[in-house]
């Protein structure tokens, strides 16, 4: 039987959606997380508390284990595991992507200097200490711009100023937000720099592809069809299959593929991001993972097989043909959190559920949890899903679905 290590931070989503995939192909899994499991010690061969925060120590934790129980693959579920799944599966000589491209995955201003460098679209981009005084810097700049910070996911910490202003308060904020001990602890000496990005107009799609060898197969590309213009640029609803133009999708395709090139990505899966209008095809983010969050769960191929299978198949080696996905169009809703506060009650969950088109509506977050929304916060309230015969219908039942939920929100 093969045995995969799964990098699975305690706060991730994607574990269930994986362990099940894991199953029907017949794969040992050992659980490889940030925190140590108080039943651990029952079953050392299934899980091991590793250092998610400095790959190499955590690659050697990881050899020590390999070392009596034998691995056949690591894969990193998501952005907190991917730097650790580069460094030790090159421990290991197992197939994985070069530690300098994934590094550069999970550093954007390094993501910017490589993809400008391969003549790829590129808004203008500037670091920018965090000790630096804010006003001294917006003199520089042409606004609008975007501030970042460099390592953190999801939109988190992502901000619009449109004048001196606003990038005064919008640089405040992010600093204050990397100077939080867990933050900077997970950021480390990134948390010592702000990007700055000139604002890029236009609509914005999201790609799920797989490399082998360089070359990439497109597995879905999503339209994000309300408007991500800011201040935050909290993601909401997308959708599968794209409605854009056949030639915007190849253009699309040949960005990303050239995109995973520049930075050295070779293997594996990869979601990427995308500002598209009239000057071109803008890589915003290209990650050494699939897509984050329950949005997997919108996909199928072939006879009914998740994203996470092709996946491990595809980490394991195991011949597959090219993965056409199903044809009804798919969509996800991620219930953004309208306030700060404490979550009371969620209602009409079962009215929402019954929105024709409606496949399922999953609340992530329990009664009595603080909500933090963007730009400060790294969670969405839940996820609703659709499949229907268009990607249009599909987006109007997650509309509709969402509408029908009241949060109560102290």
């Amino acid at each position: 039987m093969l045995r995969v290590m799964l990098l699975i931070p305690s706060a991730s989503y994607r574990a269930p959606d994986f362990m099940a995939a894991a199953a029907r192909l017949d794969i040992e899994v050992v659980v490889g997380t940030d925190e140590r499991h108080p039943l651990q010690d029952l079953q050392p061969a299934r899980q091991v508390a590793l250092d998610f925060l400095d790959p190499q120590a955590g690659a050697a934790q990881v050899e020590s284990f390999a070392e009596r129980y034998a691995l056949d693959a690591i894969i990193a579920v998501d952005d907190a595991g991917a730097r650790l799944a580069a460094y030790a599966s090159r421990r290991l000589e197992l197939p994985h992507n070069p530690v300098a491209a994934v590094e550069a995955t999970r550093n954007k201003h390094l993501l910017r200097l490589r993809l400008a460098a391969a003549g790829l679209p590129s808004p203008s981009f500037l670091l920018v200490p965090t000790d630096a005084d804010p006003a001294l810097v917006a003199e520089a700049l042409e606004f609008p711009v975007v501030l970042k910070p460099l390592s953190l996911s999801g939109s988190r910490g992502v901000i619009r100023a449109d004048d001196r202003d606003a990038f005064a308060e919008a640089f405040r904020r992010i600093k204050v937000l990397l100077g939080k001990p867990d933050i900077a602890k997970e950021c480390g000496r990134l948390a010592g720099h702000i990007l700055v990005e000139g604002y890029l107009s236009g609509i914005e799609v999201a790609l799920e592809g797989l490399l082998t060898g360089g070359r990439l197969e497109i597995l879905a590309l999503f339209d994000k069809p309300d408007p991500l213009v800011g201040p935050f640029f909290e993601e909401t609803i997308y959708v599968t299959p794209s409605r854009l133009p056949a030639a915007e999708q190849r253009r699309v395709a040949d960005t990303v593929e050239r995109g995973a090139a520049a930075l050295g990505l070779r293997d594996g899966p990869i979601h990427a991001e995308l500002r598209i209008n009239e000057d071109g095809a803008f890589p915003i983010d290209i990650a050494a993972r699939s897509i984050g969050g329950l949005c997997s769960r919108t996909l199928s191929f072939g006879t009914g097989i998740s994203l996470e299978e092709v996946i491990l198949r595809h980490a394991t080696g195991a011949e597959s043909a090219p993965h056409e996905r199903e044809q009804r169009a798919a969509g996800v809703m991620m219930v953004p959190i309208p306030r700060a506060g404490r979550l009371r009650a969620v209602d009409g969950r079962d009215a929402a559920a019954a929105v024709p088109l409606i496949e399922s509506v999953n609340i992530a977050i329990r009664p009595g949890s603080t909500l933090i929304p963007l730009p400060e916060g790294d969670q969405y309230l839940g996820f609703i899903f659709a499949k229907g015969d268009s990607p249009g219908r599909v987006e109007a039942a997650l509309r509709t679905a969402h509408a029908l939920l009241r949060f109560e929100i102290d």
